[in-house]
């Protein structure tokens, strides 16, 4: 028969669409509390231990059934349910990334000018810089103070908190300084500052000459203890203040900061979390970091962390059998999902879309055999036996699907995890939910793909 897409929203009965907006209702709600990596690894851990799993700190020895997680730095969680057969089969992952674009606050940001107190800022993946200008930013992260202590820090969530914000120019004075810009240089890096206070401090202190940044440095100290030099050992974040909103007359859409990739990150987390009974095979979720800036360092795909908890599984397994070729010889055996996002068709923008292979919003997952940039560039190119695997295990489980390619050829294009975890020889593709404004502060994803995505992962793990 030959294959064709259809808008699953049209086949969705009363029950099944009920089913799908209550599970978009708890995205949404993950959405708002785990903003960075950072939180939505501790509120992962929460529904985890909720959920029967036990850090894997506690464990000598593993077996069948057994569930437990790993930690990396507070920026990865991986969750694993050992499975009854015999580890060397290989293990099937769904991996996700958990970071996404935003601004983060440089090293040495505070400063004064013009009787506002300012922060400097580095913009953190591939986003339009001009979309966060002039609209309200929340600060998330992590501060190591001189003594050594950690404050974790979140203001502008709270309606009753402070926002921050870049101001842009008004239309009236820009002809000279902005009109004619291209649109990557309507604001430049260096432009991106943010306004973080006005009033100037009482001190009487005549050595103290910026009195507004004084001011803000008051307040810092105050409610954390803050110095100006703990700022070099901080991890400060801004990202959208606004929470996750349905959007439409018929409220079909998610509408929030986070969709690439924490949408394929709580739907994996779900899915492991929702198993009933011991898998055949050992199931892994593994939410990872730094895949927007390229997967490097010691939390992203490119380190070798993927190694060290895939032996020490088998080595609480297999015991003094254990070495690092059957380490290798499971990971070639094993599957995976890069779940990941698509492009989805903007109405608007057609024209950079192939449309008879470009993903939709309400037509479910979307599997992508390569991504990469013209010529096929930084992509692993799933082999044609595996798509078939995939293809099958959906088509018999009645899972919505469509295939689906970035863009078009010479428009541009980007990449994922997958390659790194081809790297390993692991059988890996491409799959999760398309979306709409991808890298903007507000992206736009299908409630029903949404849950579509969530019910293939639980069938990967448990098939």
């Amino acid at each position: 028969m030959r294959y064709t897409r259809e808008n699953g929203w049209k086949s969705a009965t009363k029950e099944a669409r009920k089913e799908i907006f209550d599970f978009s209702e708890g995205y949404k709600h993950f959405l708002n509390i785990g903003k960075t990596e950072r939180e939505f690894v501790r509120e992962s851990i929460k529904l985890a231990e909720q959920n029967g799993f036990s850090n894997i700190e506690e464990f000598e020895t593993l077996k069948a059934g057994d569930k437990v997680y790993y930690i990396n730095r507070e920026k990865n969680i991986v969750l694993v349910i050992i499975g009854k057969k015999d580890i060397l089969e290989g293990i099937n992952f769904v991996v996700s990334h958990i970071d996404c674009p935003r601004i983060d606050l440089k090293q040495n940001p505070l400063y004064e000018d013009s009787e506002y107190a300012m922060m400097k800022t580095h913009y953190y993946g591939g986003i339009k810089k001009y979309q966060w200008v002039s609209t309200p930013l929340a600060l998330h992260g992590s501060v190591i103070l001189s003594n050594g202590d950690k404050v974790d820090i979140i203001i502008g969530e709270d309606e009753n908190d402070p926002v921050f914000t870049i101001p842009d120019i008004l239309p009236h004075l820009d002809s000279k300084v902005q009109r004619e810009r291209k649109s990557s240089e309507v604001f430049k890096g260096e432009e991106l500052n943010i306004i973080v206070g006005s009033i100037p401090s009482e001190i009487k202190d005549e050595d103290v000459k910026e009195r507004v940044k004084y001011t803000v440095l008051e307040k810092l100290n105050e409610t954390y203890g803050m110095e100006e030099e703990d700022f070099m050992s901080a991890e400060l974040q801004l990202v959208p203040a606004h929470k996750a909103k349905d959007v439409g007359f018929d409220r079909g859409i998610v509408g929030s900061y986070g969709h690439d990739d924490r949408i394929c990150g709580y739907t994996s987390l779900k899915a492991i979390l929702d198993l009933e009974e011991v898998p055949e095979k050992t199931a892994v979720c593994f939410l990872a970091d730094k895949e927007e800036t390229g997967s490097a360092g010691s939390t992203g795909l490119q380190s070798f962390y993927i190694e060290y908890f895939v032996s020490d599984i088998m080595y609480k397994m297999m015991g003094d059998k254990y070495n690092d070729y059957l380490m290798r010889k499971c990971l070639w055996n094993s599957r995976a999902l890069s779940s990941d996002v698509s492009a989805g068709i903007n109405p608007i923008f057609k024209s950079v879309h192939d449309e008879q292979n470009a993903s939709k919003l309400g037509y479910g997952i979307v599997v992508t055999k390569y991504t990469g940039v013209r010529g096929k560039g930084g992509t692993s190119d799933a082999d044609a036996e595996y798509v078939g695997e995939i293809r099958r295990l959906f088509n018999e489980n009645d899972i919505k699907w469509q295939m689906a390619m970035l863009g078009k050829v010479d428009e541009g294009g980007g990449g994922t995890v997958a390659m790194y975890l081809a790297h390993h020889g692991i059988r890996t593709i491409d799959a999760g939910p398309a979306v709409v404004s991808m890298h903007s502060p507000f992206e736009l994803a299908s409630k029903y793909d949404i849950y579509e995505t969530y019910r293939a992962y639980k069938v990967f793990f448990e098939k």
